[in-house]
């Protein structure tokens, strides 16, 4: 099993850790390098679009530890320029930690010159890929990742098992303390039967992927963004840059809800870029990140295939987004 996640990411094995969750998998690598580097109040830096996962740990390592955060705006694709990495970098950086794509637009980050700019000032570099291992080629050594997060539901493996890359030669102070497991790094008696399944799962989405499983998904997005906008002229935005995920539609039809919508439309499974609370509904920080209003924000709707996914449900799902946003 490890030897197949080891496989689906260009890694050796005995540089995979398995852990419970991608969210444990985060931590291992920021806190774990934080505390490994030993420095006082040492600087991580981050960008504003990244999981909570991320963030909250991050946020964490300020309150417990005095770390200082960096969080670095995104432009309106919700990108990180490398430039604004380069500018906030200082000598006292331990850690730079971004992630590969956006789970709400599917945005695909510049990763290896992000990776390029962190180490030529010394820093580690962690990419969680939690969306986009299984759904696009990934290889550790071409990105320049020293840490990478991987997370099994992610990719159809059951919940509750993820893997964290550690490059050979990189010190991590462990999550668990109290064993030799996971190369020290995880104490505790492995889930053998989860940990096979995610390399059951990584081996699974390597055949898919060299049997051209996300053209044809690509395809089919497009093909469902193309129905959507001619269906609906002038209406349909596009929050996201051209290059993303293969599966990932994040849209806005103008002037109707994304809730309004999708509860239009009850034979669609989707979600809204908002979070709702206690019947109040908030903008999703990620859009409003990349420079949107919170009316627009709250108009979004975020439209995900898979790999099971046809032709046919593709123009189903269009006819009854088309109806609800027109009846």
């Amino acid at each position: 099993a490890r030897a197949r996640v080891a496989a689906l990411v260009g890694a050796r094995p005995d540089e995979i850790v398995f852990t419970g969750s991608g969210s444990e998998a985060n931590l291992l690598a920021l806190r774990g390098a934080v505390l490994a580097a030993g420095r006082p109040r040492p600087r991580v830096i981050t960008q504003a679009t990244e999981h909570p996962a991320v963030l909250e740990s991050c946020d964490a390592l300020r309150r417990w530890y005095g770390a200082r955060i960096t969080v670095l705006p995104v432009d309106g694709d919700g990108l990180v320029d490398p430039a604004a990495l380069a500018a906030a970098l200082t000598d006292d950086t331990v850690l730079v930690s971004v992630m590969a794509a956006n789970n709400e637009t599917g945005a695909l980050q510049p990763v290896p010159e992000l990776a390029a700019v962190a180490h030529e000032r010394g820093a580690l570099f962690h990419c969680d890929a939690a969306q986009a291992a299984g759904k696009i080629p990934l290889e550790v050594r071409s990105l320049g990742v020293d840490l990478l997060t991987l997370v099994g539901h992610k990719m159809y493996a059951p919940k509750g098992v993820a893997a964290l890359f550690v490059r050979e030669g990189v010190a991590l102070e462990p999550v668990v303390h109290g064993g030799a497991q996971e190369r020290g790094l995880r104490a505790g008696t492995e889930n053998v039967a989860l940990a096979v399944a995610l390399g059951a799962a990584a081996d699974l989405c390597a055949r898919e992927a060299a049997d051209g499983l996300p053209a044809r998904t690509e395809a089919l997005r497009d093909r469902l963004h193309r129905r959507l906008a001619d269906a609906l002229p002038g209406r349909v935005r596009l929050h996201g840059p051209a290059r993303r995920l293969p599966n990932t539609l994040n849209i806005a039809v103008g002037g109707v809800g994304g809730q309004e919508l999708l509860a239009a439309a009850p034979g669609i499974a989707a979600s809204t870029g908002s979070a709702c609370h206690s019947g109040v509904r908030t903008p999703s920080p990620v859009l409003t990140a990349m420079g949107l209003s919170a009316g627009d924000a709250l108009e979004a709707v975020r439209l995900s295939l898979g790999r099971w996914t046809t032709e046919t449900e593709v123009e189903l799902a269009a006819a009854a987004l088309v109806t609800a946003a027109t009846g």
